[in-house]
């Protein structure tokens, strides 16, 4: 099982000054991928955490929102993941843009958005997700399904289609600041493009070329 990259390849010169910038080119890229059909949920990202003894845990969630300050989704604050950051807020975010032949791994810190920015978005969520917010205490062991299901019916009753759904105390954002942010497109023969940005003391960033 072996595919041979043939995509044309990523050169300094056309990189953006700042790396949040050069992702907003490959994101719009892979969104009209996604557009096309090319491409499977282009804001799915893999965080990779590691709890306080240095044990790590990766799993897929759905970038939010992306700015100057970094990469944002968004979690119950008692999960797996949350409590890892809470201990330690070192992280990893992969893009794995697989039919592109590219994928965007970041490293940095991850803080709490504000509770304001926190409601702004959960307004902006389907009804049926609030819900969802609500009844799943998420990375808790649970009895059966059967047991989440009469949650979010209990919930639906009680904030039925078209009622305000308040935002659940344990439940918001994390926003990670990079630290570094490689830009991985696939070549021929295996020598692919590794273009890593490196966050400098004075805030500023400089570009390494790594070996593939």
């Amino acid at each position: 099982m072996r595919e041979q990259y043939r995509a044309e390849g990523v050169a300094e010169t056309e990189l953006a000054a700042h790396p949040m910038e050069q992702f907003a080119r490959w994101f719009g890229q892979a969104v009209r991928g996604a557009a096309r059909g090319a491409v499977y949920e282009p804001n799915a990202m893999v965080v990779s955490t590691a709890d306080a003894e240095g044990r790590p845990s990766s799993r897929t969630v759905l970038l939010k929102q992306y700015d100057e300050q970094g990469f944002v989704f968004y979690t119950n604050y008692e999960s797996r993941k949350a409590r890892d950051l809470a201990a330690n807020p070192y992280v990893s975010l992969l893009f794995p843009w697989h039919s592109m032949a590219r994928q965007v791994i970041v490293t940095g810190t991850a803080r709490r958005t504000g509770r304001d920015e926190t409601a702004a978005y959960f307004r902006t969520r389907p009804h049926g997700s609030q819900l969802g917010a609500w009844a799943s205490v998420q990375s808790s062991v649970i009895d059966s399904r059967a047991e989440l299901d009469a949650s979010y019916a209990e919930l639906s009753a009680r904030y039925p289609e078209g009622e305000q759904v308040p935002v659940p105390p344990n439940w918001g954002g994390f926003r990670i600041a990079p630290q570094t942010v490689e830009f991985w497109q696939g070549r021929e023969n295996r020598l692919h493009d590794r273009l890593r940005y490196v966050a400098e003391a004075d805030g500023s960033w400089k570009v390494e070329r790594l070996s593939p």
